[in-house]
């Protein structure tokens, strides 16, 4: 999530250490510290040849064809154009019946396309620090690109999640695409396996009849990543172990951001397993998710589904329980969690930060926001999602990418595009087209 490793005492410090300075002083510094400022690094991502980006400078949005990821001067400016314009042509048919007259899904379409195409896997982003492959990240890569009608793509993305994966099943937190190892000295993350797992059934799911052939080569990344979630599970309590999740924190306490990781891991395992002949394994990780399901219901519903077990602060990992990634039927103590969330977490400009308890610096996250979009669409609340889409649609960049941060008075900053935004637009809109 970071491109640098946080310290949790930097990631919260707020409000009341800034204001020791006490009077004026203390209330100037603490207005500062709610108005951060982060420079937007880029207007978009663009080509000038075939496989061949530039990151377009901020400002000059005007060096680029208009609705397209292509840079305007150049001898190869008319045969990108059409590359990408048939690649976009050749998405499913939904993408082309939808209401998309703010060009919300082109734009996904072409950021998402910005980042994967000729990539052996999608990248975060094409700033030097995001120029790496997440596991979370190319799991709903994954996800986007198979509702779009590319499974192939898809099972890509998987090829090189098998490929890094450990033998023990652990996944780093991020990847250099040409060593294939982590870049820095960040904890390994538990969640990956179960990100991995997602996306699988992601797979599954949407190209039901290619997807066994398509599974069968990275049958051995499912069963290594199952056997690591069953592994986990301690087995007084049934709980995974603490671990790094999306905060990219050493954390001490098990955040829900890795316990509901883990509940989708098994729970996707038990329906990708058997489409690779694995149906020993896949009745484990079934009974696994019941018991997991059940111990989450009775230690965090009470609090209101809390970022920390024990905790009170709400977080956006509450999204991981309820469809696309969690329970495509949740029960009203989870919509209710996740409505009280976004109240907790919304920024100035009308976005959301990744939890209640992040530094409150008034920024907007919109791989966050867009989590919450997607929730809603799933679980049948369009007006609420189509709510969150529509700010996502005004907060792009000059060149029509989504950025990373929306600042508290609604300019766009740091990276443009990302990937885990544009793939969960992507789905977020796929969900609201095929209700």
């Amino acid at each position: 999530m970071s491109p640098a490793p946080v310290s949790r005492r930097g990631l919260l410090l707020g409000g009341s250490g800034l204001a020791l300075g006490g009077g004026a002083t203390g209330a100037v510094l603490l207005d500062r510290a709610r108005r951060a400022e982060i420079p937007l690094y880029s207007e978009t991502v663009a080509f000038s040849a075939p496989d061949v980006r530039h990151l377009v400078p901020v400002g000059r949005p005007d060096t680029v064809v208009p609705r397209t990821r292509v840079i305007e001067a150049g001898p190869w400016r008319s045969r990108l154009v059409e590359d990408e314009e048939g690649w976009v042509a050749g998405c499913a048919a939904w993408t082309r019946h939808g209401d998309d007259e703010a060009g919300l899904l082109h734009s996904a379409l072409l950021d998402l396309r910005a980042l994967t195409a000729g990539l052996p896997v999608a990248v975060a982003g094409w700033s030097p620090r995001w120029r790496y492959a997440w596991p979370r990240d190319v799991a709903f890569v994954a996800s986007a690109l198979a509702r779009l009608g590319r499974p192939h793509e898809a099972a890509a993305q998987l090829v090189f999640l098998q490929k890094v994966q450990r033998p023990d099943g652990w996944f780093e937190a991020r990847y250099d695409l040409e060593t294939g190892r982590a870049p820095d000295d960040r904890v390994a993350q538990l969640d990956g396996a179960g990100w991995a797992l997602w996306a699988a059934a992601e797979l599954g799911r949407w190209a039901p009849d290619e997807a066994p052939a398509l599974l069968a080569p990275v049958r051995s990344l499912l069963v290594l990543a199952s056997r690591r979630l069953l592994a986990s599970r301690d087995p007084a309590t049934g709980l995974p172990p603490p671990s790094s999740d999306y905060w990219e924190l050493v954390e001490e306490t098990l955040t829900l951001g890795t316990a509901a990781a883990v509940l989708a891991g098994l729970r996707s395992a038990t329906r990708a397993l058997p489409l690779v002949g694995e149906m020993a394994l896949a009745d484990r990780t079934a009974r696994a998710a019941d018991l997991l399901g059940d111990r989450l219901r009775h230690l965090f519903a009470p609090r209101g589904y809390p970022r920390l077990l024990g905790g009170d602060a709400p977080d956006a990992a509450v999204t991981f329980l309820v469809s696309p990634i969690g329970e495509p039927e949740p029960d009203l103590e989870v919509l209710t969690a996740v409505d009280r969330a976004q109240t907790a977490m919304a920024r100035p400009a009308g976005g959301l930060a990744p939890g209640a308890s992040w530094k409150n610096d008034g920024i907007s996250w919109t791989p966050e926001t867009a989590l919450f979009a997607a929730a809603w669409a799933a679980t049948g609340y369009p007006g609420k999602a189509r709510h969150l889409l529509e700010w996502l649609g005004r907060h792009r960049t000059a060149a029509g990418s989504f950025p990373e941060k929306v600042l508290h008075d609604g300019r766009p900053a740091a990276v443009a595009p990302l990937a885990w935004t544009a793939a969960t637009v992507i789905i977020a809109t796929h969900e609201l087209a095929r209700r």
